[in-house]
Order: structure tokens, then sequence, then C-alpha cells
């Protein structure tokens, strides 16, 4: 053979055989990395339907629940305009994306496990607070940990 190297060529035909191979691990990979994702899209319709019902609304954002019920026979564009209720939405995606930027650093220098520790922890806090909450801030302030948790599952995943 050219260049001294010896090969058995019985080996490379075992070694293609496992290349394209379906294993349970390389399936439990895929399914992780799927619910990891659809973290985004889960709070996304959570928050979404929570935002429009007139509960939630009364407690927490009267002048929109009073928009929303002025005016029954218009369409929905604008009765959701207020600051707070963008705030209040838009906070835990951006949390999400900054975080990433520190979950990196960490699972760098620390590993994964790290990493996913103060993900679920921010995670926990955050939806703790989100469940407790009595007024905006706590509830902008749960949006923007359970963002951090989010923003380290992602970027672990």
């Amino acid at each position: 053979m050219a260049g001294g190297g010896f090969t058995n060529a019985g080996t490379l035909k075992r070694a293609h055989l496992y290349e394209y191979k379906i294993t349970g691990y390389f399936i439990f990979s895929c399914i992780v990395g799927a619910l990891g994702g659809s973290l985004f899209g889960y709070d996304l319709g959570v928050s979404g339907g929570v935002t429009s019902m007139d509960d939630f609304l009364i407690e927490f954002f009267p002048q929109v629940y009073e928009r929303k019920h002025a005016h029954m026979q218009e369409t929905d564009y604008c009765k959701y305009d207020d600051q707070m209720l963008t705030l209040f939405t838009s906070s835990l995606y951006f949390a999400a994306l900054v975080s990433t930027f520190g979950a990196s650093s960490l699972t760098k220098n620390k590993g994964r496990r790290a990493s996913i520790v103060v993900g679920s922890i921010s995670f926990f806090i955050g939806a703790v607070m989100n469940a407790s909450a009595i007024n905006i801030s706590m509830l902008i302030v749960g949006r923007v940990l359970l963002g951090v948790g989010i923003g380290f599952g992602n970027q672990v995943i």
C-alpha cells in the first residue's frame, strides 16, 4: 500500500455498517434536542393564551381589558398595544437571547451540567414568581428568569 499504511478491508466494511445505524442514544438525543427547542414555542402559546384571558387582563392590565371590551365590533388590532404588556411578553425572549452568551461561557468553562443546573434553578424561580405574582413587576422579573432558564437550556442543547 502506498504511504506504508495498513488497512483491513473487513474492518472498513464493519465501520461502514455502523456509520448509518440509528441507536437508542441517537433517538434519545434527537428527542431531547426537539424538546429543548420547543420551549420557545410552548411559552409563546401559553403566554399568548394567558394575555388574552379576561381574568389576567383585569388583574394586571385593566386598561387593555377596557379597550378590548369597549369596541366589541372592531378587529383585535391595537387592543393589545400597551407598553407594559409588550414588556411582559418580550422580556422572556430578550432575556433568553442575552443569557445564551453567559451560558456558552459557563458551558465552556464549567461544563454542560453547570449550565443545566443554573438554567433549571432560574426557570424554577421564574415559574414560582409568575405563579405567585401580585403585581406586574413580579410578572416581568419572573418572565426574565424564565427567559434565562430557556436561554441556558437551549444553549446546552
